[in-house]
């Protein structure tokens, strides 16, 4: 069949999605990084949600950073999965605030799209097109 002789592509296939979600996580974490300390106030606010009520501004910083850094290391495949790691506890974060600020399903299934990605990334491995190599 030929949709069966796309597995040669594999990695090809994985280098794909790397960039592609790497790009996207530097899209929606770079404004937050640039937003100063009352931007990373307000993110690290979503902490409350899992009982964390202290260094809301640590938290905030820590968000932006993972996503906008941690988004240029899935794309070049460096420290991919300490990075994927850290990636699906970001979404930890956003599923439990959606899910608990919301209720709505539509809301905070993306979240927990996300943080299933960042798990299954996380047990794939980088591939062989990254610095990573495994």
């Amino acid at each position: 069949m030929i949709l069966s002789s796309l597995s040669k592509f594999r990695d090809a296939g994985l280098l794909f999605l790397r960039v592609g979600i790497g790009l996207m996580m530097v899209l929606h974490g770079f404004p937050k990084l640039a937003g100063g300390t009352a931007a990373w106030q307000k993110l690290g606010q979503a902490m409350t949600h899992l009982g964390i009520d202290f260094f809301p501004v640590f938290w905030g910083l820590s968000c932006a950073m993972v996503e906008t850094l941690g988004g240029v290391f899935l794309i070049l495949g460096f420290c991919f999965r300490p990075v994927s790691v850290l990636l699906a506890l970001n979404f930890v974060v956003a599923t439990v605030l959606l899910y608990k600020t919301s209720g709505e399903f539509l809301q905070w299934s993306r979240p927990l799209e996300m943080l299933i990605l960042f798990i299954g990334l996380t047990v794939i491995g980088p591939g062989k097109y990254s610095i990573d190599r495994n």
